[in-house]
């Protein structure tokens, strides 16, 4: 009797259920963490309260984890509704489009958050490179690199004239400048400065490169159709 070898599982499949494994794990742990941090926010958030909640930074990142079923709902709502419209890749740029929005807007809405004295104390900048930087700590660093990480991990999968590493280090710096020229503007209380600019765009440069593999594959895919033939002159 003959026996058919068994099918081996495709590395590329493996090496993506070993991602999505790592990626739960990692995030039931940070939330075991901040388990009680957050808890201490929710009762106020659930409330509708906007002090104690949206001008927290507890409050704001519960908020965040709480959007993120509806955030699926979008991106499977605007994915069937591009499938039905023959519009492809439908779930990669519809996850594109609401994971920026997801992934950016809470981030932004932590660093123009006022301090402790908004319209009072004078604003302050520092242009000086690398001054801030050892002041920051390993949490300021880490999260001024998240600020824009979002953004520079989806924006090259949805606009193919941003498929480019130094095109997002630029776009992430633009962004962070607008921001920190926000925050001396208002008189939001906070430092404007450059090594923010730095970080932030940094951090949209490394998600890029996280993301290579996707956007690579999107750029490059029209570039592979064969163009037509030139019709020769009569």
């Amino acid at each position: 009797m003959t026996h058919s070898a068994p099918v081996p599982t495709p590395p590329r499949r493996t090496r993506g259920t070993v991602l999505v494994v790592l990626a739960v794990l990692g995030l039931a742990g940070a939330l075991y963490v901040v388990r009680g941090p957050l808890m201490m926010s929710a009762p106020r958030c659930m409330a509708g309260r906007w002090h104690g909640c949206f001008d927290t930074f507890n409050g704001v990142v519960l908020m965040t984890l709480v959007a993120v079923p509806l955030s699926l709902l979008v991106v499977g709502a605007l994915a069937l509704l591009r499938r039905a419209a023959g519009v492809a890749p439908a779930w990669r740029t519809s996850l594109a489009e609401v994971g920026m929005v997801h992934g950016t807007v809470p981030f932004l809405w932590l660093t123009l958050m006022p301090g402790a004295a908004p319209g009072i104390a004078p604003a302050r900048v520092s242009l000086v490179p690398l001054r801030d930087l050892v002041t920051m700590g390993t949490l300021g660093i880490v999260g001024n690199l998240l600020v824009f990480a979002s953004l520079g991990f989806f924006a090259p999968m949805r606009f193919a004239a941003l498929a480019s590493v130094p095109r997002i280090l630029a776009l992430g710096a633009g962004c962070s400048l607008l921001v920190e020229s926000a925050q001396y503007v208002f008189r939001l209380d906070r430092v404007s400065s450059v090594d923010d600019v730095l970080v932030n765009a940094a951090g949209a440069a490394v998600a890029a490169l996280a993301s290579r593999h996707w956007w690579r594959t999107t750029a490059e895919a029209p570039t592979d159709r064969p163009r037509p033939a030139m019709a020769s002159a009569a």
